[in-house]
């Protein structure tokens, strides 16, 4: 059994530890927020722009360009999101477990040095490195300060080469942020753009809340959808009368390469939520573990003093008996 000095020690590394967890997870939480709103300034320009491209293929616009045309691929691109530091859970492992994955398929197909990287993030970066993948530059500033600039840059570059016929296929594996308890992993297809799919993605987020225990996530669950059949009930249709001059296949023409650079912008802003909703349950996770720890010592600790107390009584006790 360890020493009541042993034990002291221990309860003050505990309560260090989880004095730092505890600043961590408030952090992560002041972060998180300001990256909901990022997005809810987003969700704007998003909406519109879904709306016009319904309406378009709700008109059954017959428009073919270089950005939607599907062709047999030989050289593909993959566009990576993580974080520029740890202690965020499986959010960096379970994004380059998928990537590692993904590339492998590619490379029985098409060989893997047919396969370009493009890191968003250091993590991902350092791994792409060390497995010796085709990496396409370094873009570690875009994980901690998103910025609609940068991507249309990446977004511009990537669409330049899907025109010139230098990459066939261009994904996204990112985490999708639906609320701070749910994050999902996903792989989509950024080039080239598939309406249809896109149009009827799950766009659901909950941009409202930083609570991530189960209970509160059912209740919001439960309250949203009671919103959700207020606004179906309520639901006014739109003026859809759109004059479209020259015609239908310049207009998709230009709306195709904003809405790619809106989906890259999206996933950027999405991944960087999911990566703080993600250490703030670690951190909060890590002080419940220090909590629990702490009173185990604390009993423990309690325990040896009191078998010590126990101890010299005994001792006192005897020697009396033995005067």
């Amino acid at each position: 059994m360890p020493s009541l000095k042993e034990i002291k020690g221990r309860i003050a590394s505990v309560n260090s530890t989880r004095k730092i967890t505890s600043a961590m997870k408030m952090v992560a939480s002041s972060k998180l927020h300001h990256a909901q709103v990022a997005i809810q300034n987003m969700l704007p320009y998003e909406t519109m722009l879904e709306h016009i491209l319904k309406s378009f293929l709700a008109a059954e616009a017959e428009a073919h360009t270089i950005f939607d045309k599907v062709r047999p691929v030989r050289r593909c691109a993959l566009v990576v999101f993580t974080s520029n530091s740890s202690l965020c859970g499986g959010f960096n492992g379970n994004t380059i477990k998928m990537m590692t994955h993904v590339v492998d398929d590619y490379a029985r197909e098409i060989g893997r040095e047919n396969v370009e990287i493009y890191p968003i993030g250091r993590k991902v970066y350092e791994k792409a490195q060390k497995m010796g993948l085709n990496v396409q530059g370094e873009f570690s500033a875009l994980a901690d300060k998103p910025n609609a600039h940068d991507c249309i840059k990446i977004a511009m570059e990537l669409g330049k080469k899907f025109y010139d016929g230098e990459i066939d296929k261009v994904e996204l594996i990112y985490h999708h942020f639906k609320s701070a308890g749910s994050q999902i992993l996903t792989r989509k297809t950024f080039l080239p753009i598939d309406l249809e799919s896109e149009l009827n993605a799950d766009h659901e987020r909950d941009l409202t809340s930083i609570i991530a225990t189960k209970e509160s996530q059912e209740y919001l669950k439960k309250r949203g959808e009671r919103q959700q059949e207020k606004e179906k009930e309520s639901v006014k249709p739109l003026n859809d009368n759109f004059l479209v001059e020259p015609d239908m296949d310049t207009v998709l023409s230009q709306l195709l390469p904003k809405y790619a650079h809106l989906l890259l912008y999206t996933a950027l802003l999405d991944s960087n939520a999911s990566e703080h909703a993600a250490r703030m349950v670690a951190m909060q996770t890590a002080t419940d573990n220090a909590d629990e720890l702490l009173r185990q010592l604390n009993l423990q600790y309690n325990k040896g003093r009191q078998q010590a107390i126990t101890n010299e009584l005994l001792d006192i006790v005897g020697g009396s008996v033995n005067n």
